[in-house]
């Protein structure tokens, strides 16, 4: 069947069907994204900017939480714009060179957002377990390293994979079951032999998904082991209150991915593609800055 797909005239852009498939609620789909894409952008913004005009925010923690709402706020910009525009003008076509545009973004943000949140754990478990060398430790010079470690890793990978997508032909069916370009539903449709991209992008997202995210349950592993030996229970309970909050964030963001991209298409995971895709592209980036900035008392008192 994919020799006579490839006598076809190759497809240069895809229908994105987003979701068409519920019509009766597309002015409330519309609605709930619109108020989370706005709420997302206050919110990161709220972070970036007392972070970068603050003298007293120069620190390492925050220089970290800075950097992080504002990969948020690109994360955000570059998929829900496109879906709004799309709810508003019924048009769901994309070429094929916007979709690697896309790509390259939406996974090279994705990937330095995983190595922000590692290394925000590592901070976390410094400052809770070796406070003494925290200081030697994490400086200027290193933080800075980090987090252009954490975006150029991210970005390097997604171009990668990206660079291998020209080389796959489309041939049959354009629709992608999704509401972004995202890498599992348009390699389907490839009539071409997807192994080992496919191959790639799994090595990729195992290193950038999984040995992170174990990284970050061991840090945090670490730090619970600390707070238990803590004297006073005043501040066993707000390590532990700040800790799980934290933890939840990332376990968050973590397992939205692992699961959309890690676990096996079995029938009833591909109906909840588009639900565990939400809870990566626009409910994570709208709660994180609730989890780990808004409620911290030096951001508040910027803020005031």
């Amino acid at each position: 069947s994919r020799a006579e797909q490839g006598n076809e005239t190759a497809i240069v852009e895809f229908i994105i069907l987003s979701f068409q498939s519920v019509p009766a609620v597309q002015f409330m789909l519309f609605l709930m994204f619109l108020v989370t894409y706005i709420s997302t952008m206050l919110g990161n913004l709220l972070i970036v900017v007392p972070v970068v005009t603050n003298q007293h925010l120069h620190k390492p923690m925050f220089f970290f939480l800075g950097n992080l709402s504002f990969l948020e706020t690109c994360y955000t910009s570059a998929i829900l714009p496109r879906l709004l525009a799309s709810f508003l003008t019924n048009r769901y076509v994309i070429s094929h060179n916007d979709y690697l545009l896309q790509h390259v973004f939406c996974s090279g943000l994705a990937g330095a957002e995983c190595c922000l949140l590692a290394t925000m754990s590592y901070d976390r478990y410094l400052t809770v377990c070796k406070p003494l060398h925290y200081a030697a430790i994490m400086g200027a010079r290193c933080c800075l390293l980090m987090v252009s470690g954490s975006w150029l890793n991210g970005l390097l990978a997604s171009a990668i994979v990206t660079s291998l997508m020209p080389q796959l032909t489309f041939c049959g069916p354009n629709e992608i079951n999704n509401f972004f370009c995202d890498f599992v539903p348009v390699v389907k449709l490839s009539c071409s032999d997807t192994q080992w991209i496919e191959l790639v992008e799994f090595i990729l997202t195992s290193l950038f998904t999984l040995s992170l995210f174990l990284l970050a349950l061991l840090s945090y592993a670490y730090i619970g082991n600390t707070v238990l030996r803590m004297p006073s229970s005043t501040g066993r309970y707000k390590a532990f209150s700040t800790c799980s909050s934290h933890l939840t964030g990332v376990t968050l963001f973590y397992g939205t991915l692992i699961v959309v991209y890690l676990v096996p298409q079995a029938n009833t995971l591909r109906q909840l593609h588009k639900v565990f895709s939400v809870c990566c592209t626009a409910l994570t980036p709208l709660v994180n800055p609730l989890i780990y900035s808004l409620r911290n008392n030096n951001i508040k008192e910027a803020l005031r």
